[in-house]
C-alpha cells in the first residue's frame, strides 16, 4: 500500500470521536493438542500479544491516561487466562522459548548463504535478543499472572483506561442458535465476567458481528447497551451508532477505510518489508528471525530482522493513521452535519501475533491520537457522549466473507449445522428432563439442588456450537481439527444425555466428571437458570 508521509503532529482539533476495539479471543485449546494446532496457539498468543497488550496499557494507565480502548474479552480466553493448567503450560512455554533462542545464539554452523536470516551470524544476533525478551516476558508472568489475568484487566477497568466488552459463553454464532441456548450462553458469559473481572459489561462484541433480526430485544433484556457490526451492516454509514429497531440498544459499525488501512484481506501496514515475517521459521529452533523483505521473496531468501528498521516503519505507520483518522473524522462530519463518530476494530492477536511489532505501533497510536488533536472514547463514552443517530432495522450479517452468514451456514459446514442442531435438541431434552426429575424430587417451593451433570451437557453442548469450527472449515485453516473438536464434543453431549435419558445415573455422574477434566471451564455455568421451554 502507499504510505502518507505526512506530518500526524498537528494538535488543531478534529471534530468527533475516534474509538478503537479489540475483539481477544480463541477457542478452548486446554486439554486439546499441543502442535501444530492446539495449546501452543494460546501460549503464543499469549506470550507476543496479550502480555505485551497488558504492559502497553499498565503503561499508559500509570500516566492516568483513561477511555483509551474498548476491549473484548471473550469468556472462553479470559477462562483460561486463569486457568491453573494454562498458567502452568504457559510458564514451561516460555521457559522453553528462552531455551530455543540460548540454542539459537550458539549457533555456529549451517548452510544458509551469507546475509540471509537463517545466516548462523544472524541467528546468532537475533537468539541473543530473543533470549532477553523470553527472559522479561519469564520475568514479568511470575510477578504479574501467576494469579491469572482477571486481576490485571480488572485492575485496567478501574483504573478506567479500558472498556470491557463481554460476550457469549464459547463463542456461538448466534443466529444458528436455539433461542433457549442463545439467551442462555449470553447471561451467562455476562455473569462470567462480572465475577472475574468486578464489572459486568453493558457491551458486546457478538461472535463474529453476527446479526439476526430481533436479537436485540434480547440484548435488551440481558442488559446489554450497545454491540458490534461490521460496517455494511448499517449500509457502509458508521458515522453514528444506531438504535436497532424499537430498542435503545446501539449498534456501532466498524470503519472498513480507517481499520483496512491496518489489516485487509489484501495490504495493510504488517505487510511492510521491514516487519518481522510471521511465515518464515528457523527449522532448528522455531524461531521467526527474518524480515517481510518483500512480498515474492522466498523464505530462504529473507533478509534478517533489523529492530532499528522496524522501528522507523512504525513510526511511519503510526503518522499514516493518525492522519487518516483526522482526515476522516473531519469528512464524515462534514457530510453528516455533525460530530461523527469513527471505529477502528480488529482482532486483538493481530498486535503481537500476526504482527509483532502491532503492540509497539499502538501504543505510539495511543499517545499520538490526542497529540494531534483528536478526541479518543470508548464505545460507552460515544454513546453517553451522544454520537448516536436515528433508529435502524438491520440485515442478517457478520463480519466473514461476504458479511453474511455463508461461513457458517454455507455448503462447506452443511454437516456441522445439521450437528449443532442435532446437539442442541439432545442437551435441551436430555436438560429439561433432569430439572423436571430434580423437581419432583425435592418438597414443593424447595430450592432445587443444582446438577453437575447437567451442567457438564450444557458446557459441551456450548462448545460444539463454537463458531470457530465452522471458521476454520470453511477457511481450510486446520479443517480437520475443527471438525475433531466438533464432533468430539458432540460425542461428550450425548454420551452424557443418553446415560441419562437411560436411567443410568451414575454412569451419566461417571462421564460428566471425567468430561469436566479437560473441559472443566466456566465453573459458575449453571443448568438450572437456562430458560424453560416456550
Amino acid at each position: 500500500m502507499t504510505v502518507s508521509t505526512r506530518s500526524a503532529t498537528s494538535g488543531t482539533p478534529v471534530p468527533g470521536m475516534f474509538t478503537l476495539v479489540l475483539h481477544t479471543h480463541l477457542p478452548w485449546l486446554a486439554h486439546h493438542g499441543r502442535w501444530p494446532v492446539g495449546e501452543e496457539w494460546l501460549y503464543q498468543s499469549w506470550s507476543a500479544c496479550y502480555l505485551p497488550l497488558v504492559r502497553v496499557l499498565r503503561r499508559l494507565a500509570a500516566e492516568d491516561r483513561r477511555n483509551l480502548i474498548t476491549l473484548g474479552i471473550t469468556p472462553v480466553v479470559a477462562a483460561q487466562l486463569d486457568d491453573p493448567y494454562c498458567l502452568d503450560g504457559m510458564e514451561h512455554w516460555l521457559t522453553n522459548w528462552r531455551l530455543r533462542a540460548a540454542e539459537a545464539a550458539g549457533t555456529r554452523d549451517g548452510d544458509a548463504a551469507p546475509g540471509t536470516a537463517s545466516a548462523p551470524e544472524a541467528i546468532r544476533a537475533f537468539g541473543a535478543r530473543e533470549y532477553a525478551e523470553a527472559q522479561t516476558e519469564l520475568d514479568e508472568f511470575a510477578a504479574l499472572w501467576r494469579h491469572g489475568g482477571s486481576p490485571l484487566l480488572r485492575a485496567l477497568v478501574d483504573a478506567g483506561t479500558v472498556e470491557l466488552l463481554g460476550g457469549p459463553l464459547a463463542h456461538p454464532f448466534q443466529p444458528l442458535l436455539n433461542p433457549r441456548l442463545r439467551d442462555f450462553a449470553l447471561r451467562e458469559g455476562l455473569a462470567d465476567a462480572g465475577a472475574r473481572f468486578g464489572h459486568t459489561p453493558t457491551g458486546i462484541w457478538a461472535p463474529e458481528c453476527a446479526y439476526a433480526p430481533g436479537m436485540e430485544r434480547g440484548y435488551a433484556a440481558a442488559g446489554v447497551g450497545h454491540f458490534m457490526v461490521d460496517g455494511p451492516s448499517l449500509h457502509g454509514d458508521t458515522a453514528l451508532g444506531r438504535p436497532v429497531g424499537d430498542t435503545d440498544v446501539v449498534a456501532f459499525g466498524r470503519d472498513l477505510q480507517v481499520s483496512y488501512r491496518v489489516w485487509s484481506p489484501k495490504s495493510g501496514y504488517p505487510g511492510h518489508a521491514a516487519y518481522r515475517d510471521f511465515h518464515t521459521y528457523h527449522h532448528g529452533t522455531g524461531l521467526k528471525p527474518a524480515r517481510v523483505t518483500g512480498r515474492n521473496v522466498p523464505s530462504e531468501d529473507k533478509a534478517p530482522y533489523d529492530p532499528e528498521r522496524a522501528d522507523a516503519a512504525v513510526d511511519t505507520h503510526v503518522a499514516d493513521f493518525v492522519d487518516m483518522v483526522r482526515r476522516r473524522l473531519t469528512a464524515e462530519s462534514e457530510r453528516i452535519g455533525r460530530p461523527a463518530h469513527v471505529v477502528a476494530a480488529f482482532d486483538t492477536e493481530l498486535f503481537g501475533h500476526w504482527w509483532y511489532e502491532g503492540p509497539i505501533w499502538l501504543e505510539r497510536v495511543l499517545r499520538a491520537l490526542p497529540a494531534a488533536g483528536v478526541q479518543v472514547g470508548t464505545l460507552a463514552d460515544a454513546r453517553a457522549a451522544g454520537y448516536v443517530g436515528t433508529p435502524v432495522e438491520l440485515p442478517p450479517s457478520s463480519w466473514g466473507s461476504g458479511k453474511d452468514w455463508q461461513v457458517w451456514s454455507g455448503e462447506q459446514v452443511a454437516d456441522l449445522v445439521v450437528l449443532n442442531a442435532e446437539v442442541a435438541d439432545t442437551a435441551l431434552s436430555a436438560v429439561d428432563k433432569a430439572m423436571e426429575q430434580a423437581r419432583s424430587a425435592v418438597p414443593l417451593g424447595a430450592p432445587i439442588p443444582r446438577d453437575p451433570v447437567a451442567d457438564q451437557i450444557l458446557r459441551e453442548t456450548l462448545l460444539t456450537l463454537s463458531s470457530d469450527w465452522p471458521f476454520m472449515v470453511s477457511k481450510d485453516s486446520a479443517a480437520d481439527y475443527a471438525r475433531y473438536r466438533a464432533h468430539l464434543h458432540a460425542h461428550a453431549t450425548r454420551e452424557i444425555a443418553g446415560a441419562l435419558a437411560s436411567g443410568r445415573r451414575e454412569v451419566a455422574e461417571r462421564l460428566a466428571a471425567g468430561w469436566s477434566r479437560a473441559d472443566g471451564l466456566f465453573g459458575a455455568l449453571d443448568a438450572r437458570r437456562l430458560p424453560p421451554p416456550c
